[in-house]
């Protein structure tokens, strides 16, 4: 068996929410929960899996700090954490920074080489 440290073992926050995100479903239940809350059935609903493996998925994006799990009476809501991609989204930016006004420039120059595309 071939074990991935990274993804099975992270290690700092950071890691945590790069494994979560790792995975198709559960960013596509993230997309899901920033159109509202819902109940966990719920989202299991537009899935062709068991509750059992969608419940394991939200554990993963709950232990990453992506969404919480709230109990109300017999169910459990799940809500988006705000924020949560913050640190996530900010490591990103750090390899592609431009300055705001970068891409005004180069488009100043594309007219004046004739280049731009009129829309």
């Amino acid at each position: 068996m071939i074990v991935n440290n990274m993804v099975d073992n992270p290690k700092t926050p950071l890691d945590l929410t790069f494994a979560a995100l790792a995975d198709q479903t559960r960013r596509a239940i993230l997309g899901q929960l920033l159109e509202g809350d819902l109940t966990v059935k719920a989202v299991a609903e537009r899935y062709e899996m068991s509750l059992a493996a969608i419940s394991k998925h939200l554990q993963i994006l709950s232990r990453a700090g992506l969404i919480r799990q709230v109990k109300q009476g017999r169910e459990k809501i799940c809500q988006l954490e705000p924020g949560a991609l913050r640190a996530a989204s900010l490591w990103m930016e750090s390899f592609g920074f431009f300055p705001d006004d970068f891409f005004d420039g180069v488009e100043e120059e594309l007219e004046a080489l004739g280049l731009s595309q009129v829309s």
